[in-house]
């Protein structure tokens, strides 16, 4: 068991595993939602979309977090606006805007003069946060859980049946806004973890890779938190020991637990085989 216990003797690799277990969780729960809503390129805008505040925070000298929301917020209310107001479709729309505010964060971190590299901006750096950043994290984290576990009920209900859920006093719309705060917030979690180019994955694969295996919400929600925490876990250790990107690592692992359930699940290839073949059914009748 040496090889378990000896990269927690070190410091930074107890907060890597603690912030990588807490982006992962916070992830997974809204990428359940993510994915039966249908917002996976929703979650991929706002996560590009929070470059230029991430940089602008920088040059002004406050915490990474307040620029991340309030332009996560902003480019939600920017599609919204876009989509009203014009003739241009949801998709087009989230293309336009997260591709212009990820373009100018690109702009704004060339032109920035820094003795820092921000390149951790965009691929992440969970071995060298530091105390407050961990800090940050878990409070943020802690509060994403908290209205989760206050309003999954809504989110689900808003999810698979919008009539139904403002018929017994639900408004669709602020649910749904609510959502797309909540999905900002998750972006500033999981940001420092794995980068913004990869955070979009943390916040859909383990949904995506749920939803392959169960029809039922709430298992849903247990196996995504699970497939992120394990893909966490095993991605900081394998690039602790093969001294590799830490965040690269810990989405190959999402990917990795994706291609099993795709291949093996329920409703995987294998699934709907047996499904077409009547193999299994025999024991299943009895």
């Amino acid at each position: 068991m040496a090889w378990l216990v000896e990269p927690l003797q070190f410091g930074f690799m107890q907060r890597a595993l603690l912030v990588a277990v807490v982006a992962g969780t916070v992830g997974a729960l809204l990428s359940c939602w993510l994915t039966l809503v249908g917002w996976s390129l929703m979650g991929d805008a706002v996560s590009h979309a929070v470059l230029p505040g991430v940089v602008l925070s920088y040059i002004i000298g406050i915490p990474f977090g307040i620029g991340a929301f309030v332009f996560g917020a902003g480019a939600v209310a920017l599609i919204g606006v876009v989509r009203r107001t014009s003739r241009v479709k949801e998709d087009a729309a989230i293309g336009v805007v997260f591709t212009g505010l990820f373009a100018l964060g690109l702009v704004l971190i060339s032109t920035t003069p820094s003795d820092t590299d921000l390149s951790h901006i965009l691929f992440g750096n969970l071995l060298g946060l530091s105390g407050a950043d961990v800090v940050q994290i878990l409070v943020l984290g802690a509060l994403t859980v908290l209205v989760v576990a206050l309003k999954h009920r809504d989110f689900t209900l808003v999810a698979f049946d919008r009539t139904h859920a403002h018929a017994v006093g639900i408004d669709p719309r602020r649910t749904e806004a609510l959502l797309l705060g909540l999905l900002a917030l998750a972006v500033v979690v999981a940001l420092q973890a794995v980068g913004i180019v990869l955070v979009v994955a943390v916040l859909i694969i383990p949904g995506a890779t749920a939803y392959l295996l169960t029809d039922r919400m709430e298992r849903m929600l247990l196996i995504a938190v699970l497939v992120a925490v394990v893909s966490a876990v095993a991605g900081t250790y394998l690039s602790f020991y093969l001294d590799i990107s830490t965040g690269g690592s810990v989405v190959v692992c999402l990917a990795g637990a994706f291609t099993l359930a795709y291949l093996l699940g329920r409703h995987g290839r294998l699934g709907r085989w047996r499904a077409r073949t009547g193999v299994g059914a025999g024991r299943g009748s009895r």
